[in-house]
């Protein structure tokens, strides 16, 4: 594992890295202008996940120094790792049991046949194209595999839209990371020459994850119902949050897998305490957005010009592949016989942001210290600012043509020709 640095102030009384109150100052000022301009985003395209990117890109090390954070800068990691935590267990709370279980068929697809085809496709233009060895390639194609609903918020927090698509863009993300980890952690032991890949510790991990993450609410919600028991309308949402605390805490202490523990801890919360859901949901998606926010501020000062100038050009049309072709054609097999409308199989193919759980996978392969993982880091970093960019500006765009008051004029046109191309071919 590459060593790690750490830059302690000078003060005797202080006992937190140098970085971290100019961190904390730069997050809360651009966390006040987002604020500001939160209103104008969600009417534009303007992206809040934009914002902070571009800032952490600004104040980086590279740039003009403000943020002195580099990859192996521990707040890095850790920020990366309880921002997906946290977003995997509000995005289970999303979806409790009952809710997979009526409405699994086109999640099913996503996930059963996109998934590992993103993985694959992925993996042949990382080879073909960008040139890496397979291990490496199958390395980069399961940590660009999982998606992020968060830049496509216009889109599934739009009522407009048909809920199945919604529904099937939320239930997807929530579940692929979880997927997609046994995967960059197996591909991730191959690319390190290691002859043992540890399949047996692996899939322990695998379980603990979803044995603590099934029975820390469970029983937590057990004891609320017992009649010493009550919370108090005060202290209800915090319920959510001591779940998840004891989730992660135990995940930890019991190197269970953190971020599948935390979905299934969502699942468990929202299929047997209704309640809870409901008191935590608001919250709960606060806590989630500042933990992404503040990610997303450290990931972008990861990010300069000599950084992607450091990138060949296969590398940039590896990366816009990445986006524009993987996607598209592993959903495009999935939904044959799907019965989704054009539009809505387009809304799917296009909406598969690379977010949270891409870039701590991809930290993963930093610190694991491989012989490529530079190589690795840069693709994936290229291929996560490029998706943001894409799909933070172009959801509302999207989300508008399921919208008939806003549906631009050319969309219309094209739609009504094609149906009468369809007709005169009938």
């Amino acid at each position: 594992m590459a060593a790690r640095r750490e830059v302690w102030s000078a003060g005797p009384s202080s006992t937190l890295p140098r970085e971290s109150p100019v961190l904390l100052f730069a997050f809360a000022a651009v966390l006040l202008l987002a604020v500001l301009l939160s209103s104008l985003a969600h009417r534009t395209i303007l992206s809040t996940a934009v914002l902070f990117l571009v800032a952490g890109f600004v104040l980086g090390p590279e740039t003009t120094g403000v943020l002195d954070i580099t990859p192996d800068t521990p707040i890095v990691s850790t920020l990366a790792e309880l921002a997906l935590f946290t977003v995997l267990f509000t995005d289970g709370m999303r979806v409790g049991w009952a809710d997979l279980r009526s409405a699994w068929r086109l999640p099913g697809r996503a996930l059963g046949w996109g998934l590992p085809l993103t993985l694959l496709i992925t993996a042949l233009l990382a080879h073909y194209v960008a040139g890496l060895d397979w291990p490496e390639a199958l390395l980069v194609g399961a940590i660009l595999a999982p998606t992020d609903p968060v830049f496509a918020a216009a889109l599934v927090g739009n009522e407009r839209v048909p809920g199945r698509l919604r529904h099937l863009l939320n239930v997807e993300s929530g579940v692929n990371d979880g997927l997609a980890l046994p995967f960059v952690i197996l591909f991730l032991a191959v690319a390190a020459g290691s002859g043992d890949l540890h399949l047996d510790e692996l899939g322990m991990e695998l379980l603990l994850g979803v044995v603590i993450g099934v029975a820390v609410p469970w029983l937590a919600l057990r004891l609320e119902r017992l009649r010493f028991f009550s919370a108090s309308t005060q202290y209800e949402p915090l319920n959510g949050v001591a779940i998840g605390l004891l989730v992660l805490a135990l995940g930890q202490v019991t190197h269970a897998n953190l971020f599948l523990a935390a979905f299934a801890a969502g699942v468990t919360v929202a299929t047997f305490g209704q309640r809870q859901r409901e008191s935590f949901e608001h919250f709960g998606e606060l806590v989630a957005e500042l933990f992404k926010l503040v990610a997303l501020l450290v990931f972008g000062a990861l990010i300069s010009f000599e950084f992607l100038g450091e990138i060949a050009w296969t590398g940039w049309i590896f990366a816009v592949l990445a986006i524009v072709a993987a996607r598209p054609l592993a959903l495009a097999v999935s939904f044959l016989g799907s019965h989704l409308t054009r539009t809505e199989q387009f809304a799917a193919m296009w909406f598969g942001p690379k977010g949270f759980a891409s870039v701590v996978y991809g930290l993963l392969v930093l610190e694991a210290g491989i012989p490529a993982g530079d190589e690795v880091f840069h693709l994936v970093a290229l291929t996560i600012v490029l998706s943001i960019l894409a799909h933070s500006s172009t959801d509302l765009v999207i989300a508008r043509i399921f919208d008939p008051a806003t549906t631009p004029a050319w969309y219309e046109r094209l739609r009504q020709a094609s149906t009468q191309r369809r007709d005169r071919q009938r």
